[in-house]
């Protein structure tokens, strides 16, 4: 018998007919004969929507409340689908995070994983039960309830495959694998059988939504390999197809039935192509502090301030030294443009905040022994009259900022020129 690890995002459960169809998925994986651990995302919108609930009464609460109100979207979508499976006819028990046992940081809003008891997840288990599991949320050392930020139910499963030895991670999103680009505006985007954790983990972070960076972490970390799948294949049963709206159903009906996913693992296939993928992030503001000293300290002087208050910096880029004094350039996430600001504006006389920047990158291993990778990227942009404001390179990516206004365009050529044209 198999230990299976499941993850359904908030679009895969997003109304009844998605809960159904995904409480068929995990009773078919468990009737096959497999122990199935399920985790679940909160209901489509149900955080934007809890979110929204929180600023009208209060603009401002704290990490702390905000954890207790969005740790609910995840408790009733892990009940729901409970239910769901019970009136299938299958043993079954949901569990909060802190019941599953997750003893996690008290940093309220983005909490680290400290521990996971597994004795209670190993009891239900042995009882043959399916386990549900409430995603993105565990129990710190105060005895208050955290969460793990945007994306979190994904980090949940992993752990949970980490710590229980599972024989297979599982995540079900709304695409059927991870492509080339997104396969929603670039048509003949291409399904990669398989990928790195390397180039998924910078795929992840540069804006592709398929995986949460800090899963692809932990994935990598303990070894756990990772299957992309879309939950969408069951499709619905004839009663539900009646209730569906033409988008709800165009939903589950536009994927190809049984199609293999993508495995996430440390090494892949030997294949011609070189490029794994492009991604948009419009995540992204550039901060420009004009006309300082061109002498030794500055670059401390602004970063330092900045790693005090745990603000991640990106593309870094300073001019050359011309009549004493030099502009220094760099990228944060559009939330971080504001604190930045303020935090720089008392020690430099100009301190400039563009968001209206977004971020293209190339992605795949390797490509710093392949010259021609950042000309022929370079070639698609001016061929579309796009500016690059700033570039930045490791030895598996590409990154340009430039204009948001130019960013699907951007993202068409760059993959036209690595994967060829619709």
């Amino acid at each position: 018998m198999a230990l299976i690890v499941q993850k359904f995002g908030g679009s895969s459960v997003a109304d009844a007919v998605r809960v159904r169809n995904v409480a068929k998925i995990i009773t078919d994986t468990y009737k096959a004969g497999n122990a199935v651990i399920a985790v679940v995302s909160a209901q489509g919108d149900t955080t934007d929507d809890l979110i929204d609930k929180a600023a009208e009464l209060n603009p401002n609460p704290s990490k702390r409340e905000m954890d207790v109100l969005l740790s609910a979207g995840e408790q009733m979508s892990a009940s729901l689908m409970a239910m769901a499976i019970e009136q299938i006819g299958c043993p079954v028990v949901s569990l909060l995070g802190w019941q599953a046992g997750f003893q996690t940081s008290s940093g309220y809003g983005l909490a680290r994983i400290r521990t996971i008891d597994t004795e209670r997840m190993t009891r239900e288990l042995d009882q043959k039960r399916i386990i549900i599991v409430a995603g993105f949320q565990g129990l710190c050392k105060y005895g208050d309830i955290t969460t793990f930020g945007r994306g979190g139910s994904d980090t949940t499963a992993v752990a949970i495959a980490a710590v229980m030895h599972a024989d297979k991670c599982q995540i079900f999103t709304d695409v059927d694998g991870v492509y080339t680009a997104d396969p929603r505006k670039i048509k003949n985007a291409q399904k990669l059988s398989e990928i790195t954790y390397d180039e998924m983990l910078e795929l992840a972070t540069l804006g592709a939504q398929v995986l949460n960076n800090r899963s692809v972490e932990m994935a990598k970390k303990y070894n756990v390999e990772l299957e992309v799948l879309t939950s969408f294949q069951y499709g619905a049963s004839p009663i539900d197809k009646m209730l569906l709206s033409e988008e709800q159903l165009a939903a589950l009906t536009n994927t190809t039935t049984g199609r293999a996913g993508t495995i996430v693992k440390e090494t892949v296939k030997m294949e011609k192509m070189l490029v794994r993928g492009v991604t948009k992030d419009n995540d992204a503001a550039r901060i420009s502090i004009v006309g300082v000293k061109d002498v030794p300290g500055v670059a401390f002087r602004v970063f330092s301030k900045l790693a005090a208050k745990n603000i991640n910096v990106d593309i870094i880029l300073q001019s050359v030294g011309h009549a004493g004094v030099q502009d220094i350039s760099f990228t944060v996430s559009e939330a971080n443009a504001a604190p930045v600001r303020a935090l720089l504006e008392n020690d430099f006389e100009t301190v400039l905040v563009d968001t209206g920047v977004s971020k293209i990158s190339v992605v795949g291993a390797g490509m710093e022994t392949h010259p021609g990778t950042a000309a022929k990227m370079f070639e698609a942009l001016y061929s579309e009259d796009i500016n690059i404001q700033m570039i930045a390179t490791s030895e598996i990516k590409i990154s340009v900022l430039i204009d948001q206004a130019d960013a699907d365009k951007a993202v068409a050529a760059v993959h036209a020129a690595f994967f060829g044209k619709e």
